[in-house]
């Protein structure tokens, strides 16, 4: 189970909602994943469209069908490059969704789709003060997310790649330092991932959850895909849980030699 902002999951597997073929598409790949934790822009929903209809009543009747398993709706600024526009996204989110979750996202770089974190904090402190249960968006600097927790943030979701690049975790050793500095601040990693391996590295390394969407939403299959990621994630976390060994130069013989008997063909 994961205690994340005072709510019980038993899913560590967080999806997202862009990009799909349908809203059938999107639909069955959710059911896939069997994630709890399902994020939305509330720039798509205000765009309108049929399609958004439909969408929007699936967000409605957000209960697994198969499981009966709660799901929770996680808004996002995406698209905002500036706290003040943040904040203005996440007060309307609030009354439209009815939850005080937000993830926050102010891009300060629109080739790579990095934060901004002078004004991911500015934002973040501001709707803290706000009663929001803030889920930043952040860059795996230490530094960064040691300020975010000062200003309230009791979350991190720090990118594994530039969102959308599929590369995976280009700086493993940042995640892992991360985790290790911060042992009890629940870590999601977001963004970047291409294929489930990435996501059960992740799980693999101490985090508590992965946050992903293009990986799923372009694959040729993406309910398979999501199938697949959810299955990485368990692993990861259980392998995690397992504990794994530790890596070393020397080889070591599997099989113990002491002690083996040695057969004789007499015959010879």
């Amino acid at each position: 189970m994961l205690n994340i902002a005072d709510t019980l999951l038993q899913s560590r597997f967080f999806i997202g909602t862009a990009l799909y073929d349908s809203p059938a598409i999107m639909q069955q790949s959710i059911e896939a994943a069997e994630s709890q934790v399902v994020t939305v822009s509330l720039r798509r929903q205000m765009a309108g469209g049929s399609d958004n209809q439909v969408f929007w009543k699936f967000l409605q009747g957000f209960q697994d069908e198969n499981t009966g398993r709660k799901r929770h709706i996680l808004p996002n600024t995406a698209g905002c490059h500036t706290a003040k526009e943040a904040i203005t996204l996440a007060l309307m989110a609030r009354e439209l969704f009815n939850t005080n979750w937000i993830k926050l996202e102010v891009i300060g770089d629109d080739y790579t789709l990095q934060p901004d974190p002078f004004e991911l904090v500015d934002a973040a402190q501001e709707l803290v003060a706000q009663g929001f249960e803030v889920f930043p968006y952040c860059t795996d600097d230490l530094v960064l997310c040691e300020k975010l927790l000062s200003v309230g943030c009791k979350i991190l979701m720090p990118w594994g790649a530039p969102i959308g690049t599929g590369k995976g975790l280009i700086n493993p050793y940042a995640l892992e330092t991360l985790r290790q500095r911060l042992p009890n601040v629940p870590l999601v990693v977001d963004a970047g991932m291409g294929s489930p391996s990435h996501a059960a590295q992740a799980m693999e390394m101490g985090f508590d959850a992965v946050l992903l969407n293009t990986a799923v939403a372009k694959a040729q299959d993406s309910v398979a895909m999501a199938r697949a990621f959810k299955l990485a994630i368990e692993a990861g976390r259980l392998a995690f849980e397992a504990g794994g060994m530790v890596q070393q130069d020397r080889a070591h013989a599997s099989t113990p030699v002491v002690g083996t008997p040695f057969w004789h063909n007499h015959d010879c």
